[in-house]
């Protein structure tokens, strides 16, 4: 047995999050919303893709972000992502040491949970 490929990653949201969540991830970081299976969509949350990268917001009844833990993106163009998400208010952290062969900067969702940008350099 071996591990194929990653299929999603969870994040929490606090209940009625889901517009906040359209905002945030379809209208900055460009991801398209997906149709949650009929059986799901009574627990609320919502569901993106882009690429070859799912994310899933499940509502989580006593919500805590998470600030550490995150999960982390390749994109292309990121200055001028982080560039478009501050003028949007959101937090950011850029303020991180680079990794070799990447720039990559921290931003915060709406809910505060982390998330790590990547571009290839």
């Amino acid at each position: 047995m071996k591990i194929l490929a990653l299929d999603h990653v969870q994040l929490a949201m606090p209940a009625g999050g889901e517009d906040k969540a359209r905002e945030f991830f379809v209208g900055w970081l460009n991801f398209e919303e997906i149709e949650k299976p009929p059986e799901l969509k009574k627990r609320g949350g919502v569901w993106f893709q882009s690429g070859g990268a799912q994310l899933h917001l499940g509502v989580e009844e006593n919500f805590i972000p998470a600030r550490k833990a995150h999960p982390a993106f390749l994109v292309d163009e990121l200055d001028g992502l982080i560039s478009r998400i501050k003028s949007a208010g959101y937090e950011i952290d850029d303020s991180q040491p680079p990794l070799d062969g990447y720039q990559r900067a921290h931003v915060f969702d709406p809910f505060g949970n982390r998330i790590e940008l990547l571009e290839k350099i």
